[in-house]
């Protein structure tokens, strides 16, 4: 996309229009453009900036729930395989018999 405006600012040039006046438009174009795809978005009203405030809490919050339910599951986890771990040495030293 630059290079295509790159060679349309040179063709301007060329014949003969300013460059400040083509960075102008082509700064307009943009700022046009912007406006058209928050608009597509549903983000161009005045609320939009709260909005993706709260999107982006939200998406915090889901992380940290995220992050907290894998350490959980990793630390039930670990905790199961040490009462596996300590099952086994039981019954291996002979402490089988205890158990009634």
């Amino acid at each position: 996309m630059s290079a295509m405006l790159a060679e349309l600012l040179r063709q301007a040039q060329d014949e003969g229009a300013s460059v400040a006046t083509l960075r102008g438009i082509a700064e307009e174009a943009g700022e046009v453009a912007a406006a058209r795809a928050l608009d597509r978005l549903g983000l161009s009203d005045a609320g939009a900036a709260k909005d993706m405030a709260e999107l982006r809490e939200l998406l915090a919050a889901w992380r940290d729930a995220k992050r907290s339910a894998v350490k959980a599951l990793i630390g039930w986890i670990a905790r199961m395989a040490c009462a596996v771990l300590l099952v086994g040495l039981a019954v291996r030293l002979g402490f089988g018999g205890w158990v009634k």
